[in-house]
């Protein structure tokens, strides 16, 4: 069946078992990448907030709970609705809600207006990335680990660019300026428009499909043993993360002295790192085993955690690198081994996943921001730098996959 193209100089072939629709592939990536800038302009903006209405460490991480445990309640919801009732236009429904959550950002005059317009933010993150990632599915012609990584990236991406816009447009302007991302929203809407129609589509042949779903490949105890375990995982790499995206910038500030601009700079270098792991995770999963990926990611970083608050500037630098490049190729490797787990329920497992990602981030943040407040932001790294300990637990996970052959051999 031939795919009519739907993205504008896009070709588009066909989804199928045998084809990969690298187009649509191409335009969720993007459209991740444009959600998630704008989703980490509101770390990005810490400084200015905390500077102009006078936050403490604990509203900080208010904010940061605000907006994503709204996005963390609601994946899981949209997910499951989704699944038994597509809605391929919710793509662009979902964009626009953070278009106006930033809008009311760049003006809030009150900390209560600034936590609504954040939730407004985590609201659309919530219809996004469920049916994103099952349009990542639908269009990987097979290719899951790689369709996932392709999706997952373009928001890693984002949220690299976040603080480097941040430190050259929005910080040198206020908090007006972030009214300017609006254009970014718009030109989203545009293209998951477009992916809607190529969605919609598709519809047919993939319900079609969802009614010859093969039972899952282990027993009904083994499978919510290893969710219960894939979501520890997902908890011990999130908050950390979380440590370091919401209180890197003043690390580097309080224990180097840095100026702003620079360690949002040194925040961007980190980000950077952490697409680039999100982005080789998930072929390699498909390549070597994703339980392989999952263990190595997790366990893997806890020796770079554990150095990392008794470094050097320099090597503070150098390990966040490492960190983020490991500790961030698990995720896709995790979300497609959950979807394996329970075949069929791709909204479900991606919004539970992701939706347990941002609250795992949320929860952290708030609790790491007010032991921030009562000791200091570095003894919330030393803390933190044990959690990647839990990754001993991949050990329990089954053997779903099928015997690969060594790279040596391919």
């Amino acid at each position: 069946m031939s795919t009519p193209t739907v993205i504008a100089a896009s070709p588009v072939r066909s989804s199928s078992a045998s084809h990969t629709a690298l187009g649509i592939l191409s335009a969720i990536s993007l459209c991740h990448m444009l959600n998630d800038l704008m989703q980490s302009v509101v770390p990005a903006v810490y400084p200015i907030l905390k500077d102009s209405y006078a936050l403490d460490f604990g509203q900080v991480g208010l904010i940061t709970f605000a907006n994503q445990a709204t996005a963390s309640l609601l994946q899981p919801i949209v997910g499951r609705f989704t699944d038994a009732n597509p809605k391929p236009y919710s793509l662009a429904i979902g964009m626009t809600f953070t278009l106006v959550g930033l809008l009311l950002l760049s003006r809030a005059p009150t900390f209560g207006l600034i936590l609504a317009a954040v939730a407004c933010v985590g609201i659309g993150s919530s219809i996004f990335h469920p049916e994103s990632s099952r349009v990542a599915r639908m269009a990987s012609g097979g290719r899951h680990g790689f369709a996932q990584s392709f999706f997952q990236v373009g928001g890693n991406a984002g949220q690299a660019m976040g603080p480097l816009l941040a430190a050259f447009v929005v910080l040198p302007r206020g908090q007006g300026s972030i009214a300017w991302f609006a254009v970014t929203a718009l030109i989203g809407i545009a293209i998951l428009a477009r992916v809607g129609a190529w969605y919609q589509h598709h519809l047919p042949s993939h319900t079609a499909a969802a009614r010859k779903i093969p039972p899952s490949p282990v027993a009904a105890p083994i499978v919510r043993r290893s969710l219960a375990i894939l979501v520890a995982l997902v908890f011990s790499k999130n908050v950390y993360l979380a440590s370091l995206t919401s209180f890197y910038t003043f690390y580097l500030i309080q224990k180097f002295g840095l100026s702003v601009q620079s360690a949002q700079l040194h925040l961007f270098i980190l980000l950077a790192a952490v697409a680039a792991g999100t982005f080789f995770g998930g072929p390699l999963g498909d390549r070597i085993g994703r339980k392989y990926v999952i263990w190595v990611s997790i366990l893997g970083v806890l020796p770079f955690t554990v150095a990392l608050p008794y470094a050097n500037l320099f090597w503070t630098e150098l390990l966040t690198v490492v960190i983020g490049l490991v500790l961030a190729s698990a995720f896709s490797a995790i979300v497609v081994f959950a979807q394996e787990l329970v075949p069929g329920r791709v909204g479900t497992v991606s919004g539970i996943f992701f939706g347990f990602a941002f609250g795992a981030g949320a929860i952290g943040a708030a609790l790491l921001g007010h032991l921030a407040d009562a000791t200091s932001i570095e003894l919330v790294y030393t803390v933190c730098s044990f959690l990647p300990a839990i990754g001993l637990l991949a050990v329990f996970l089954p053997d779903i996959e099928p015997a690969r052959k060594p790279l040596s051999a391919r």
